[in-house]
């Protein structure tokens, strides 16, 4: 075959030959710039995949003096005592619960506030609440922990209130497990829901006016305009949300739990990376806790994939 060429007929090889040298051509010009990314590369490499190696504790009955090397090798040893441990299936349960929890909440708050905050009119007031509640996520949780362990301890200003309005007794939040777990999830909501709301008020933001518009001179009032228009452009940006959110769910947020729990609600407020800091760190099985974080690490993957490849198939959401 042949192609034209500025008035000449030139072989359909020739053409590929030179578009061939043209894509080569574009893509050493720019060698600089990946001159530029090569100590973030070897940084990534020598603080990420070189302590991969450590999983050969897993499989270990691993001494730090005799090292990876001399260390015994038991296989599937600390795996099988994992899950014949009654308790790790009790912190299994609590990090789901925590985790499931957070994502379900952090999704239909952010939703519904989003919604309300988008019927303010006046721009000033609309602006100063997004901040007020976007505000906690900058915080970090050392610092959100320690006004929680004050105003909520059983002297606290949360008690003081309850008993002198209500005339009930002080409650220990943070002593009794029910009330942990509720403490847990609300202050994570409280602190990360303004996040989730920037994020539906910006695919708010991309609604085409005119569709409002249409809809105001069919005489649909604002509540059919929510309902039609409104929710309907939020779900695809809420459905990506939701699946990205799964490759967390054995994530229940180490930070929060670590600054706020203690031993009297360890059935009830421990989970999978609390117990690997305190049986790898602090009591020394440092094989145990490398086999605990492996499976949740594993898993944790597992989930990664299965949600970016159900937010692509039910959203057309990709990053690669």
């Amino acid at each position: 075959m042949e192609a034209k060429l500025e008035g000449k007929r030139i072989p359909q090889e020739n053409v590929g030959n030179k578009l061939d040298k043209k894509r080569k051509k574009r893509y050493k010009q720019p060698w600089i710039l990946h001159f530029m990314v090569l100590p973030a590369a070897i940084m990534v490499f020598i603080f990420s995949y070189i302590p991969m190696s450590g999983i050969l504790m897993a499989f270990q009955d691993y001494k730090p003096a005799l090292g990876f090397f001399n260390s015994e090798w038991v296989g599937l040893k600390h795996f099988r005592y994992m899950w014949e441990n009654d308790y790790f299936l009790q912190i299994t349960w609590n990090t789901l619960f925590f985790a499931c929890s957070k994502i379900v909440m952090n999704l239909i708050i952010p939703f519904v506030f989003a919604l309300l905050l988008n019927e303010v009119r006046k721009m000033a007031l609309k602006r100063t609440i997004q901040t007020l509640v976007y505000l906690p996520h900058f915080l970090s949780w050392v610092t959100l922990s320690g006004i929680l362990i004050d105003i909520l301890a059983q002297t606290g200003i949360v008690n003081q209130f309850l008993v002198s309005v209500f005339g009930i007794k002080p409650i220990f939040f943070l002593g009794d497990g029910s009330w942990f777990r509720f403490t847990i999830i609300a202050s994570d909501v409280w602190k990360e829901f303004g996040f989730n709301t920037i994020i539906f008020l910006a695919a708010l933001s991309g609604i085409n006016p005119a569709l409002y518009e249409a809809a105001e001179v069919d005489g649909a009032g604002r509540w059919k305009q929510t309902m039609y228009i409104t929710i309907p452009a939020l779900i695809p940006i809420g459905i990506v949300i939701a699946t990205l959110a799964l490759g967390n769910v054995l994530n229940a947020n180490f930070d929060q739990i670590f600054n706020l729990y203690s031993p009297l609600i360890y059935q009830q407020g421990d989970i999978i990376d609390t117990f690997v800091y305190r049986e790898g760190l602090l009591s020394g099985q440092f094989s145990f806790a490398t086999a605990v974080n492996l499976f949740k690490s594993v898993i944790s993957l597992i989930l990664i994939v299965i949600s970016y490849r159900l937010a692509y198939r039910f959203a057309g959401y990709r990053i690669f």
